[in-house]
């Protein structure tokens, strides 16, 4: 049985293109189209498609609040938003609403024909593209946080220590600058090791150089 999909988008020439694409597939039935919000809703509740692809921006009614409204009402349709915008705060609005396929415009047809089936099915499908930069940027966040806070562990004499070691100068040089001996110096380096999970003779110094800007004085 086909998957029976109404298709949402208040650009005509945007939303025939994908109307088309849509239609190419044997599985899929474009069933009705709409050019804003509140028609689409309307056709949601008449006909009862399996799956609404929808725009965010339409007049009346966004997309968003289209699929927030159809799922007050009980209405038994899942629902993908196709969308340009690639913000978090959308996919996140999204995902709260019970939005089951959150994909790009710039994606691939395949890309949309997984969303489609997989909301048909009642799983998620999120658009690659989103989900790696969502990775990629949770990553930078995690590692700033990790640096951060094993920054905060280090005492003010092995921080400074460490802003000495990222200008390159030695453990006799920074002796020599702090007025300490060599081996309380290599013990400070030792801990600060301990402290920050660094293994290997130069990891010191390359967490130093990295993470320079956060050593200023």
């Amino acid at each position: 049985m086909k998957i029976k999909i109404l298709v949402a988008d208040d650009h005509h020439l945007i939303r025939q293109g994908f109307v088309k694409l849509i239609g190419s597939d044997p599985s899929f039935e474009v069933t009705a189209e709409a050019e804003d919000g509140l028609e689409a809703l309307n056709k949601i509740r008449a006909l009862k498609p399996d799956v609404a692809v929808l725009d965010i921006s339409m007049p009346r009614l966004n997309g968003l609040v289209v699929a927030k409204k159809a799922m007050e009402e009980k209405l038994p349709v899942e629902f993908v938003i196709l969308t340009m915008y690639e913000d978090e705060e959308y996919l996140i609005e999204a995902m709260e609403i019970g939005i089951k396929g959150y994909i790009l415009k710039e994606n691939t047809a395949q890309d949309l024909a997984t969303a489609i089936k997989y909301a048909a099915a009642g799983k998620k499908y999120i658009s690659p593209l989103i989900s790696g930069h969502l990775a990629e940027q949770y990553k930078k966040e995690k590692l700033t946080a990790r640096e951060r806070t094993s920054m905060h562990a280090l005492t003010p004499a092995e921080f400074n220590i460490l802003r000495l070691i990222s200008e390159n100068k030695t453990s006799k040089e920074i002796a020599g600058e702090l007025c300490l001996s060599r081996r309380t110096v290599q013990n400070h380096r030792n801990n600060m090791r301990a402290k920050l999970g660094l293994r290997g003779a130069n990891a010191l110094l390359a967490y130093a150089i990295e993470n320079k800007k956060g050593l200023k004085k």
